[in-house]
């Protein structure tokens, strides 16, 4: 049997049923109808569907409207940028230099313009700075933020990319800032892959923070406010698709800061130990976006470790963690500090804390050196167990890549573990609900004061 079914025909039905009085039903018979002529036409074993020269999207902008219903358009950046006219990568660098940071700030905009944007990858730079007294800038007299669009410049005296956008007053320390630069440069440049550096002093869970507990990243000097830690995930939950995530900033690469990003990026790059001014090697970085824009979004965050320069004066503790992960945590770490604390190993507890890898925020420990040297001095089989199982899940698993220059020391990831006293907003963080080093923090503090 042969069915030919003319899409003229097809419409000068539908056009009959535009007569209907009643909305409703108008456009369901016509729906209907629409749909039974498929139905029946596909039924058929020998089918030759005429549709006259029209194509989907013809009959789409032709007849969706006889229906009352409208196309809906999905950007490029809500798809993750899966367009055939995305580009390979966005890197939006949320740069806030509202405080002493900001005569960094230019020249790591001045490294950016060495390379510059291409065909093939967006560099896009929200600048903030502030005028004030023993505030350097070589920006201009201007206080507030302009967002850029990163082009090749060989003038380090200035920057010379466009300017997209200006503000006078703005608060580079409220996330829902940072939400805002990110999804006005997804919707503007939109690509597949998209990149998130927050650029700025960070304080893990510095004591003098400018704002309640719990710490986070992102100062402005101007409002007194900045990031904190749930903030900054509540952040990134809202931006849609991020690959990579680096914290150009100090102390952020902690197990506290990782667990509450870890629903929203696939690779975490950040440092244990402080992040002098100069921070990431940005040339170096672009330069490799441009040989291969095609870049994967693990080697792009070992590429931005790798192109980090320690100070003489300070230890290079960066690392890549493996977000997907990061789920496993609690479970290796709750069967190792239960282990610890059933076989009462506080005397273990303090010695090992007391000699694990510090940084400049004594609060902060290497997790996995604190382990080693707990499981290293227990003769108790249990703890030696799950230890060696959280320190194989931390160095097989968690961490992704740590550099050859890395301190001795320093294994990819830090613990909140302070030397007396315990903040009770660390209760606030997903970590602190899903795990149990909160509690093991507090049974070493108690029982080491009780016993002192």
């Amino acid at each position: 049997m042969s069915y030919t079914m003319d899409a003229t025909n097809l419409f000068r039905i539908i056009a009959i049923m535009k007569n209907f009085k009643n909305a409703f039903t108008k456009s369901f018979l016509i729906l209907i109808i629409f749909q039974l002529f498929i139905f029946t036409a596909f039924a058929q074993s020998d089918l030759n569907f005429d549709l006259g020269g029209l194509n989907s999207g013809d009959i789409s902008r032709a007849r969706l409207q006889d229906l009352n219903i409208q196309p809906v358009s999905v950007s490029a950046a809500d798809k993750g940028g899966d367009s055939l006219s995305a580009k390979e990568w966005t890197i939006m660098i949320y740069m806030n230099g509202k405080n002493s940071l900001q005569r960094a700030a230019f020249e790591n905009i001045n490294e950016m313009e060495k390379v510059g944007s291409s065909a093939e990858f967006n560099v896009v730079v929200e600048f903030g700075q502030i005028t004030k007294e023993g505030y350097f800038s070589l920006a201009g007299n201007w206080t507030g933020s302009k967002r850029y669009y990163i082009e090749k410049d060989s003038d380090l005296n200035e920057i010379a990319s466009p300017a997209l956008e200006n503000r006078t007053k703005v608060n580079m320390g409220d996330w829902r800032h940072l939400v805002d630069f990110v999804k006005w440069a997804k919707a503007k440049y939109p690509a597949k892959h998209y990149a998130l550096i927050v650029w700025n002093h960070g304080s893990g869970w510095l004591e003098d923070n400018p704002v309640s507990s719990p710490k986070g990243i992102s100062y402005d000097d101007e409002t007194g406010n900045n990031i904190d830690t749930p903030q900054l995930g509540m952040a990134l939950g809202k931006m849609g698709k991020i690959d990579v995530f680096a914290a150009d900033a100090c102390f952020m690469q902690m197990a506290s800061v990782a667990y509450e990003l870890k629903d929203y990026v696939e690779y975490i790059v950040g440092s244990e130990d402080i992040t002098w001014g100069k921070g990431y090697g940005y040339e170096e970085i672009l330069k490799a976006l441009a040989i291969n824009p095609k870049i994967s979004s693990l080697d792009l965050s070992i590429k931005i470790v790798d192109t980090y320069m320690p100070s003489a004066n300070f230890l290079n503790a960066q690392s890549v963690i493996n977000v997907k992960k990061l789920q496993y945590l609690p479970v290796f770490t709750d069967d190792f500090v239960k282990a610890a604390m059933s076989a009462n190993l506080k005397t273990e507890a303090e010695a090992a804390k007391n000699k694990a890898q510090g940084y400049a925020n004594s609060d902060n420990k290497d997790f996995y050196h604190f382990v080693k040297l707990m499981v290293e001095a227990t003769s108790d089989e249990t703890v030696k167990d799950k230890g060696k199982m959280l320190m194989n899940f931390i160095k097989s698993g968690l961490i992704a890549y740590t550099p050859a220059s890395i301190a001795p020391n320093s294994n990819g990831i830090a613990v909140y573990f302070p030397m007396d006293k315990y903040d009770e907003n660390y209760n606030k963080l997903k970590w602190s609900k899903d795990s149990q080093w909160d509690e093991f923090i507090k049974w070493q503090l108690i029982t080491t004061s009780t016993t002192a």
